[in-house]
This record gives structure tokens, C-alpha cells and sequence, in this order.
């Protein structure tokens, strides 16, 4: 669970409903880059609904400036709800393959790893397992400096997806 009741803080998830049409997801992501905001990562997918995407967006900047790029948001045509996660509880998630040097000697050892993390080997090749890996940001990233002693070749990464939790 991530709490970030901290106004200082300068991580933003953000996550938005949008009419399911070309050309939605650049317009929303030049609003960020035309104010200087770099996004961090950027997840889109279909809602349940097919005419209706969601767009998580992971950014860092100043809050005022966050503050117009909302109300600018909300104005565009194809944005249904643009929600903030800065003052709330949610729950997010991003997803890992990781593809690890597998010397004879190491196997053992990232086989353990992996039940650690609740990881699990997606492809084994001659030299390489290839890993896939599920949490939040900071169980990647420990997940990766744990790895990367063996030899990492490759990460492909998600980025986060978030959902507000529900109020009790």
C-alpha cells in the first residue's frame, strides 16, 4: 500500500479514463511534455468498457504545475475522469522479464530467488532464464540489484498500473 499524503511530494500517478480513439494518448502526453514534465512510464489498456481506455501515467514535477495540467485535462473532449493519486491510497503494480545469465553453477541460486520474489522462470534457454516479476517499483528494483550480479542482458518493463482502493 502506498501512502503519499506528503505535499512535497514530487512522484504523480496518475490514472484517467479516456474515449478509446486514435490520437487520445498523444494529446494527454503533450500536455506533460509541453510543461516540462517527464513521464516516467505510461500504461494504456481497454476498460471493460471497448469505447473507454485507461491511461496510468507515472510523472515528477511540481504540484502547481500538475494542478493546471489536471484542469487542462478535464477540458479535453476525450478525457472522461482524470484521477490523482498523490492524496490517496491505492494499490499498484508493475510487471518484470528479466532475462539473467544462467551459468550451471548460478541455476540453483536464481531458482531461489525467484520463489523469494514469488517470481517465476517464463522461458529457459542454454544460457539464460528469462524471469517474470510482479509488485511494486521497490521489489523490482530489489529484485533487480539481487540479479544483477549474475549478468543481466535484458529488462523489459511495465511500468505501474494503479487502481484507488476503496474507502472503508
Amino acid at each position: 500500500m502506498n501512502n503519499n499524503h506528503n505535499q512535497e511530494s514530487r512522484r504523480h500517478i496518475l490514472s484517467m479514463l479516456v474515449d478509446n480513439q486514435p490520437g487520445v494518448l498523444s494529446r494527454v502526453a503533450g500536455f506533460f511534455s509541453g510543461r516540462g514534465f517527464n513521464i516516467d512510464s505510461l500504461c494504456v489498456s481497454e476498460t471493460t468498457d471497448p469505447l473507454v481506455s485507461r491511461i496510468t501515467l507515472v510523472a515528477e514535477g511540481d504540484m502547481n504545475i500538475l494542478e493546471q495540467i489536471k484542469k487542462q485535462l478535464n477540458k479535453l473532449i476525450n478525457v472522461i475522469k482524470v484521477m490523482d493519486f498523490t492524496e490517496t491510497d491505492y494499490v499498484q503494480r508493475e510487471t518484470a522479464l528479466v532475462k539473467v545469465r544462467a551459468k550451471p553453477e548460478n541455476r540453483a541460486e536464481i531458482l531461489r530467488m525467484a520463489d523469494i520474489f514469488r517470481s517465476r522462470v517464463v522461458d529457459v534457454g542454454t544460457e539464460f532464464y528469462t524471469l517474470e516479476v510482479t509488485g511494486d517499483g521497490g521489489k523490482i528494483n530489489a529484485f533487480l540489484k539481487l540479479l544483477k550480479p549474475l549478468g543481466i542482458k535484458e529488462i523489459a518493463r511495465t511500468g505501474a498500473v494503479a487502481l484507488a482502493r476503496e474507502r472503508k
